[in-house]
């Protein structure tokens, strides 16, 4: 399986578990020029950024190690700028999920 399928599969199963858990799906792999989010989602007035790692087994370390400094600030940007581009001024809240497993049903999320 290519790398871009295993992501996108990744991505479908995370939002389909955040779905489950009450959260309303507003955007995936949402794209401008400079950045990017895996998937955008609400709940309780409340829009959450969420970062999708996927990690096929331990050999290649936890989902969270890679989103490092740098990558939390490129979240922070990316959330920022989505919510100008919605005129969003509500709370946010950027979040990581790291999913492993073939079938992708390992599925860990925390705040960044």
């Amino acid at each position: 399986m290519k790398t871009t399928t295993i992501g996108q599969s990744a991505e479908a199963a995370v939002a389909e578990h955040v779905a489950q858990n009450g959260y309303k799906i507003l955007e995936r792999n949402w794209k401008i020029k400079v950045c990017e989010i895996d998937i955008v989602a609400k709940k309780d007035d409340v829009i959450y950024f969420v970062e999708v790692k996927y990690r096929a087994g331990e050999g290649q370390g936890s989902g969270f190690e890679y989103i490092g400094p740098k990558k939390k600030r490129q979240i922070g940007f990316a959330a920022r700028v989505w919510c100008q581009n919605n005129d969003w001024e509500g709370d946010y809240r950027l979040l990581g999920a790291e999913v492993s497993g073939l079938g992708f049903e390992n599925i860990n999320i925390t705040e960044l």
